[in-house]
């Protein structure tokens, strides 16, 4: 073989420039030609190269001149198509499109039935032409004279012996008996007066009789010699009378090829199947009604078995791709395309179907977007993810707001599809904005899909966003006034509840799904439960893992003298009204100095509740306590808002669709425009009046059940002053406690006084409320 290439290579260099390269050969039967796979040097792409060796086989120089003159002259569509010749003194070469015998297929039985009867008929067309048209002879037809094309036509080659009987210099009666293995398929008028006879008789006389051992050949898988063409068996019936006339030995009474072809094409005849009314109405099929387009597409459907996986590529895909884009072919034909483009490689994919795809996505006509996006899972796969993301999603954005509900249903559904082929910055950008508004549609049904296609593109979207997208998005469509949107949203909080924190899970995502529980459909109330069971089991296991108490120890209390409040030991047993926490501790050490009843006392004994400061540090120019400004809900903190990193670490720079979710009319509690939410609250300075101080602190209880056992009437007497209900006062300001004196011995200090109108106020308050306070501890 490598000797094969470099002779071919050699004798290719000292003659005429010959642009295409040699590739693997190709057996065949015995020929004049060598066949060889190629390539054109230009663009690569595939051809077959016929060789032949002059100095090997000179005495058939003659067939072989022959045969490239007329492959030059005849053009035909059954006719192998020749892309170039080059003559050399040592070799003759013809360059064709892609070719591979039938002889192969032959050999092996591998055509069906209705394939055989398709490529036949192609066969006899041709024929018919050299025969009638041309009036010629083609004087070699058999199996190794005939190729399947690239896309599974059957060619019709051969040529070394055609001849025109009205030329005197005629090949076929001067080299007729050159032709390779001539004798077996030679006509009995020639076996038995020579080549030259066919002169006499009429011009499709040798071809006839061929084409019938042809027929023979093709379904039986050889032929040995004239006595086998009896056998009939393997032949459909509907061919035995034709096929025997074929073979008549009368030369003169022997059918013609076009009488074959006619006979085969009556009604009922053997060249009526669907394969052969296919392949005649598919070129003209943008011109046909619509009513006749269905009828063929149903014809394509029936024989997609029987045909040739090539001739739907080359042939019908083309003519189907035509009537789609501009013959208005429609959602049917679409169809059809995309069973074809299933069997096609990426390569021929994005040759054929991607360009008018891309195309398609830009036609305004709302049925060839439909039925595009419904076929969008057949052919996503073969589209590149740039492709995608430049050129058909920034068409298909327009079916979320087109007026036609059909259109924003389904390009919601198609998101599904091309989500995975979208870059981050789209899916957290511009297609969160449009799922925002279908999510707020006036259809419900497309309120309902948004919910679901959410719930599961959930993972393609950004982690910093989802969680506020989603929480929101979910939380709208538990409000929806339609059942199987609540539904829906139940479903896909479900199938998320991975992807938000357990805080999130207590705090906002509970709440919102509890009311659930009794909607007013089963449906809702069933999922409800299952839903809430999903987060309470996350929430309990994530509980089991936190300590006990976020308070530090007592013992790491001690050792930092901090004055924080202790916690006590809860009463044991059953008793619930025990006191569980103390704010002091019960040291002995803790309570110093002497109580007396006049205020002179050199150390003052104060409620537990009485500020902790000294009575020498409030002034008349006491000063407010600060003021803590705490950020509304929902507002963006500043970068340089005092935060804790972990707070601070739920804000980012993401752009937030979480607003973009509203609800059904509820009420807005943000604050409005004019509203400054960051603005200062006026802190309530205490002026250094005599207003009376309000103990709050805890009442003195051995003393009110002293005098409650010593007194007559002890529901009616009334109660002390620490437990009346106080006037108005302010926590800036050392009060005065009732009947005892502020006054001490140190000065420096000034004394404070409750003003008389006050407290006579107060005194009148706590008269007209003693009724109502009579018997408050019964509740207890």
């Amino acid at each position: 073989m490598d000797f094969l290439k470099s002779a071919v290579a050699s004798a290719i260099s000292k003659g005429p420039a010959f642009g295409y390269s040699f590739g693997d050969r190709v057996d065949i039967d015995d020929a004049l030609w060598t066949l060889h796979n190629g390539t054109k040097r230009e663009d690569g792409s595939k051809c077959s190269i016929f060789s032949f060796d002059v100095n090997a086989n000179r005495s058939r120089l003659p067939l072989a001149r022959n045969a490239v003159r007329k492959l030059r002259t005849l053009r035909h569509p059954g006719v192998v198509k020749v892309l170039d010749t080059v003559e050399t003194d040592s070799w003759i070469y013809i360059a064709t499109e892609r070719l591979s015998p039938l002889s192969w297929h032959v050999k092996r039985k591998s055509l069906s039935e209705e394939t055989i009867k398709w490529g036949l008929h192609n066969i006899a067309k041709t024929l018919k032409f050299i025969n009638t048209d041309a009036a010629s002879i083609h004087g070699c037809i058999r199996p190794s004279s005939i190729f399947f094309s690239e896309s599974g036509e059957w060619k019709l080659a051969g040529f070394e012996a055609l001849s025109s009987m009205k030329d005197e210099d005629a090949v076929l009666p001067a080299c007729g008996s050159l032709i390779p293995d001539s004798g077996r398929y030679m006509p009995p008028e020639v076996a038995k007066s020579g080549w030259e006879v066919i002169r006499q008789n009429p011009t499709h006389a040798v071809d006839s009789y061929n084409l019938g051992t042809l027929i023979f050949e093709v379904f039986n898988g050889s032929f040995h010699g004239s006595d086998q063409l009896g056998q009939m068996k393997s032949i459909p019936p509907s061919m035995h009378q034709s096929y025997k006339r074929l073979l008549n030995p009368n030369p003169k009474a022997r059918m013609s090829v076009s009488q074959f072809l006619d006979q085969g094409k009556r009604m009922g005849g053997f060249f009526q199947t669907p394969l052969i009314r296919v392949t005649e109405d598919i070129e003209n099929l943008g011109l046909k009604a619509d009513a006749e387009r269905d009828e063929l597409l149903g014809k394509l459907d029936d024989v997609a078995d029987d045909f040739p996986a090539e001739f739907f590529k080359m042939k019908v895909l083309p003519e189907l791709l035509k009537s789609v884009e501009f013959g208005g072919g429609g959602a049917k034909v679409f169809s059809t395309v995309m069973k074809i483009g299933a069997n096609l490689s990426d390569e021929e994919y994005e040759a054929q179907i991607t360009p008018v795809v891309v195309r398609l996505f830009a036609n305004p006509d709302r049925a060839i977007r439909v039925c595009l996006l419904d076929n969008l899972p057949l052919m996503i796969d073969h589209l590149p993810q740039k492709l995608v993301n430049d050129k058909i999603f920034p068409q298909m954005v327009t079916g979320f707001t087109d007026v036609a509900p059909v259109v924003r249903e389904q390009t919601v559904k198609a998101v599904l599809t091309v989500v995975p082929k979208l870059s981050d910055r789209i899916v957290n950008g511009e297609l969160l904005r449009y799922l925002a508004k279908t999510a707020n549609d006036e259809q419900p049904g497309i309120r309902t899909n948004t919910t679901i296609c959410l719930g599961k593109i959930a993972r393609n979207l950004g982690a910093n966003n989802r969680a506020k997208v989603l929480s929101a998005a979910f939380s709208r469509s538990l409000r929806d006034p339609f059942v199987h949107a609540r539904n829906a949203a139940l479903l896909a909080l479900a199938a998320t509840a991975d992807l938000y924190s357990e805080d999130d899970c207590a705090t906002k995502l509970l709440p919102v799904m509890c009311p659930a529980l009794v909607d007013k459909e089963k449906l809702v109330r069933d999922q409800a439960q299952k839903t809430l069971d999903i987060y309470l089991a996350r929430i309990r296991k994530y509980t089991q893992s936190m300590p006990d108490t976020a308070l530090p120890s007592p013992s790491i209390t001690a050792e930092t003298g901090s004055g924080a409040p202790r916690m006590g030991t809860p009463a044991q047993e059953n008793s619930w009204a025990g006191w569980a926490i103390s704010s002091f501790t019960n040291k002995l050490s803790a309570a110093s100095g002497d109580i007396r009843a006049n205020g002179t006392a050199t150390t003052v004994s104060r409620s537990s509740s009485a500020p902790l400061n000294s009575p020498s540090t409030v002034t008349e120019n006491a000063k407010p306590a600060a003021v803590t400004l705490q950020p509304k809900r929902g507002m963006a903190l500043n970068k340089s808002s005092p935060l804790s990193p972990d707070v601070a670490a739920d804000f980012n720079d993401v752009e937030d669709f979480s607003n973009d979710w509203s609800g059904f009319g509820e009420e807005d509690s943000t604050a409005t425009k004019d509203e400054d939410p960051w603005a200062p609250v006026a802190p309530t300075v205490a002026s250094s009046s005599t207003t009376a101080f309000d103990d709050k602190g805890e009442p003195d209880f051995a003393g009110w059940l002293a005098a409650q056992s010593s007194s007559k009437k002890p529901l009616k007497s009334p109660l002390p002053k620490g437990l009346s209900k106080s006037t108005g006062a302010t926590k800036t300001a050392r009060p005065s406690i009732a009947g005892r004196s502020n006054t001490t011995g140190t000065t420096g200090t000034r004394k404070i006084g409750v003003a008389p109108k006050k407290v006579e106020k107060a005194k009148v308050e706590e008269k007209q409320n003693e009724d109502e306070e009579e018997g408050w501890a019964d509740a207890w």
